[in-house]
């Protein structure tokens, strides 16, 4: 068994992470950190882990794989004594996503504690970077909603369908928010409500903008009254003439040996999707417009967060890749 530790437990996608590691059949949780909890069990902190008999201490024990869900800037600066010991990491936050240091600093507003290791990363979307992850010793895991984004794109852009200039409209629920107090996701201020917000930029954009080579993405979030789910609906002009079905079988035949990805013959929906780790891809054309429109729905918490860096984790430890993943969604 392998040996995993997570640092800071205490947020949504730390104590996703000890739950989904708790029932891998191959690597054993064996240390977690979180900075405002030290020596609390984590059954007290979290009644639904009562079977994870850890204490939350200061720093990790001896791991072969470490988990950072700590905020970017403090995460890589906590990943690097691990990173300079060999140990294998995989940062949840954006500290490595971003292969330019001054696009690091100009959309988080700190300097890259580490700006020398952003090359050794890859970028953590197994569907796109399978081989390089299995030889990776950091793993930049995505963002929520560059992974729902760049799954529905990924097969256009790569194949040369589309024009650079195109539009993403995302709508997450308020777990993405994290579990910091914060107003707009109070429930008088969420439930039966709907808004967007950072329309003058979100910090995902230009990690959408990397990974599918298109600097003129338009980007806007929305917040909708549910916990979990996001649901993305892309658009970008086609450079030629297709059939909806011509489409629709590349995609097939783009995510095919991809486990987690499906493509599927109705648009999909975020309950779908809710507690695995699938990503539901439904591509069409409005044949009126000659656009090309990609539905993706991903739990925002599993897919867009700890499910997929379990999924890298497999592939760094050469165990399979669905291995402690392969179950199916919570319904209704």
């Amino acid at each position: 068994m392998a040996k995993a530790g997570i640092i800071n437990v205490t947020g949504y996608a730390g104590s996703e992470l000890a739950r989904l590691l708790h029932q891998h059949p191959q690597v054993e949780l064996v240390a977690v950190t979180g900075r405002s909890l030290i020596g609390q069990k984590l059954s007290d902190v979290f009644p639904h882990l009562a079977d994870i008999d850890l204490k939350i201490e200061s720093e990790l024990a001896d791991v072969d794989v470490a988990f950072s869900a700590l905020p970017h800037g403090s995460s890589a600066q906590s990943l690097l004594p691990l990173i300079n010991k060999g140990i294998k990491v995989i940062d949840i936050s954006a500290d490595f996503r971003l292969k330019d240091a001054a696009v690091y600093e100009q959309w988080y507003g700190v300097k890259h504690p580490a700006p020398e290791l952003l090359d050794k990363a890859v970028y953590g979307l197994p569907e796109l970077y399978h081989d390089q992850i299995a030889k990776a010793n950091i793993v930049a895991n995505p963002g929520c909603y560059p992974t729902s984004a760049i799954l529905a794109l990924a097969p256009a852009t790569k194949n040369g369908l589309i024009e650079p200039d195109i539009i993403v409209d995302s709508k997450s629920g308020v777990s993405g928010a994290g579990r910091t107090l914060n107003l707009t996701v109070h429930y008088s201020e969420a439930n039966e409500n709907t808004s967007a917000y950072a329309l003058d930029g979100h910090r995902h954009m230009p990690e959408i903008a990397q990974e599918l080579a298109a600097p003129s993405v338009v980007f806007v979030p929305h917040l909708i009254p549910m916990t979990r789910g996001i649901l993305s609906s892309c658009y970008a002009k086609l450079r030629k003439d297709m059939s909806k079905n011509k489409v629709h079988k590349l995609y097939k035949e783009f995510y095919k040996g991809a486990p987690f990805v499906k493509v599927v013959n109705t648009p999909p929906q975020t309950k779908q999707t809710w507690g695995n780790n699938n990503c539901l891809i439904y591509p069409t054309i409005d044949t009126r417009t000659n656009r090309l429109i990609v539905i993706s729905c991903i739990d925002n918490l599993v897919k867009g967060a700890a499910g997929q860096a379990v999924q890298n984790m497999n592939l760094m430890l050469g165990i399979p890749e669905t291995s402690g993943l392969d179950f199916l969604a919570v319904y209704p």
